[in-house]
């Protein structure tokens, strides 16, 4: 169950987990790109099926890429990849989907035909973002998986505040052996899909953890 969503007002920690939420910020607040600190404090995603046109052109969807990668990185291993699948593509990405839906799933419903369908094609862009663990290194693993999602929340906040919003998901698609296989090379794995669009009803804020849950002082153990 969900709290007042509404600006200023707490929300309500819902039943299902421990976690406190604090104060939303108001709706017509989002992605505020009067500054750069005003953009961070009120950045929210896009739902992917949400995004329509106009998306970004070429240049601008180049441009995102390049701060996308700009991230911190130990050991200078660049441990990720983007890869785009361009709108003439989405056709053959939408096969995929359904050939891999179908692998696990000889006899899907309509509505998971339709499902897998809306996924394929929605969002003017799509960008799959593939973990890429350098081996032989003394960087830990861990460390590159992090670093891989700093780059994808740089291609976000890239694509925000260019005007745009954009949505990180993962799903059934990001986990399936036959998608996986579509897009990697090596150990890679799927990060997630990144959908980059213009937002065609307003966005909506979501119940963020209150400050005092996430942020402690540090004292020495008795």
């Amino acid at each position: 169950m969900g709290g007042d969503t509404s600006a200023g007002k707490a929300i309500v920690k819902p039943d299902c987990c421990n976690i406190t939420f604090g104060a939303s910020a108001g709706t017509d607040m989002l992605n505020d790109r009067s500054s750069t600190l005003s953009l961070l404090r009120t950045r929210r995603s896009g739902r992917p099926r949400d995004l329509i046109a106009p998306g970004p052109d070429a240049a601008q969807l180049r441009e995102m890429l390049e701060i996308a990668i700009r991230v911190p990185d130990h050991g200078k291993l660049a441990p990720w990849r983007f890869v785009h699948v361009a709108k003439a593509q989405r056709p053959a990405f939408a096969r995929l989907l359904h050939a891999a839906y179908r692998a696990g799933n000889p006899a899907p419903a309509r509505l998971e035909v339709e499902a897998v369908d809306r996924f394929a094609n929605q969002a003017p862009e799509l960008v799959v973002a593939l973990s890429s663990p350098v081996e032989g290194t003394k960087i830990p693993q861990w460390e590159q998986e992090l670093s891989c999602g700093a780059a994808c929340m740089n291609l976000m906040l890239a694509a925000h505040a260019m005007g745009f919003a954009a949505g990180w998901v993962t799903g059934w698609a990001a986990y399936s052996p036959e998608v996986l296989a579509a897009f990697a090379r090596g150990r890679e794995r799927i990060a997630g899909f990144i959908f980059i669009g213009t937002p065609a009803v307003p966005l909506e804020e979501r119940p963020r953890p209150a400050f005092d849950f996430a942020v402690a002082e540090w004292s020495p153990p008795a």
